[in-house]
């Protein structure tokens, strides 16, 4: 038991149980946000890697179980998608034990997920405009569009590579790819369709972890005791914190630990923080405007409740851009 309680177990607690909380509010899934956790705690990036992987299999499999018991995903489209990122994802461990020496391994670790943040902030913004524009597909009779084999493929790849390297970035590269894939596609099934092949890519990127790096259960047990309560608070939140706000501090998050772990130095991380922070909202806004849309749109309750909700499970809100 004493192998399993260390002095770094409150603080895993704490971190998982606030980390459950911004997934059970947004439905973003937490591996941008628990793997630099993680690292800042002082736990090596592999191990980092390896641990959160391992959780992210088991929180995953009940969004994935519930959206496919209402039949919500295409499951053509998750097949292609899952032949690309299997067996990328399950290559992500080798390739970094072929890197060299551990040392050699964090570094190049610490690189690769300040890259993959930053790229996940910038599709995590990129997917918010996209919604704004498409609006929202509800109309589950609508007949979905024909898949696309080689484009699904490779974007299944891609993904698959980026998560079996740092755990990041999955749902956010791969959701875009298929709202640039397949517009006409409904929200509940892009939603269900990327939940479904999320379980055997990371399924395929734990494995091979565990095989190369091994698990740490004085890590693993703390991710899934702490997260889970946490994300069913954040659940139960979600209907009275707006979902704008925490979208534009997950992308001011994303992006300074992205530049954190590349070593930008600090001042500029603070400069480019404030920027976003100040000039982020007053550009949104601009951007909206110029689609017809109010700028800084005023959602009564009632209304923001039914649209957290939407959130909260995973699918886009009937005005995304608000």
């Amino acid at each position: 038991m004493g192998d399993l309680i260390t002095p770094d177990t409150p603080g895993l607690l704490a971190v998982a149980f606030l980390i459950g909380i911004v997934v059970g509010l947004t439905g973003m899934g937490g591996g941008a946000l628990m793997t630099p956790a993680l690292i800042f705690l002082g736990i090596p990036p592999t191990a980092a890697v390896a641990n959160d992987l391992v959780a992210a299999a088991v929180n995953k499999s009940v969004g994935a179980a519930v959206h496919y018991k209402h039949g919500s995903p295409n499951l053509k489209l998750a097949k292609w998608l899952i032949l690309g990122s299997v067996p990328m994802a399950f290559a992500g461990a080798w390739i970094i034990a072929a890197v060299g020496e551990p040392e050699d391994q964090q570094a190049f670790l610490k690189k690769a997920i300040g890259f993959a943040l930053l790229l996940t902030a910038s599709t995590f913004t990129f997917r918010i405009y996209l919604e704004m524009r498409r609006g929202d597909y509800t109309d589950e009779n609508r007949p979905d569009p024909a898949v696309k084999p080689i484009p699904t493929l490779i974007v299944g790849a891609i993904g698959g590579l980026l998560v079996g390297l740092t755990s990041v970035g999955s749902g956010s590269l791969i959701m875009i790819s298929l709202l640039l894939l397949y517009p006409t596609l409904s929200a509940r099934r892009l939603v269900g369709t990327d939940l479904v092949q999320a379980i055997p890519l990371v399924l395929s990127a734990a494995i091979s972890h565990v095989l190369v790096t091994g698990m740490d259960w004085s890590i693993l047990l703390p991710l899934i005791i702490g997260g889970s309560p946490g994300t069913f608070l954040g659940a139960r939140l979600a209907a009275h914190i707006s979902q704008s706000i925490l979208r534009r501090g997950i992308a001011i998050v994303l992006t300074l630990t992205g530049l954190g772990l590349l070593k930008v130095p600090p001042v500029w991380v603070g400069i480019i923080g404030a920027a976003m922070l100040i000039l982020g909202p007053v550009a949104w806004g601009l951007i909206k405007h110029a689609h017809g849309r109010r700028a800084f749109l005023h959602v009564p309750l009632g209304r923001r409740q039914g649209l957290q909700h939407h959130e909260t499970v995973g699918a886009p809100p009937t005005d995304p851009g608000s």
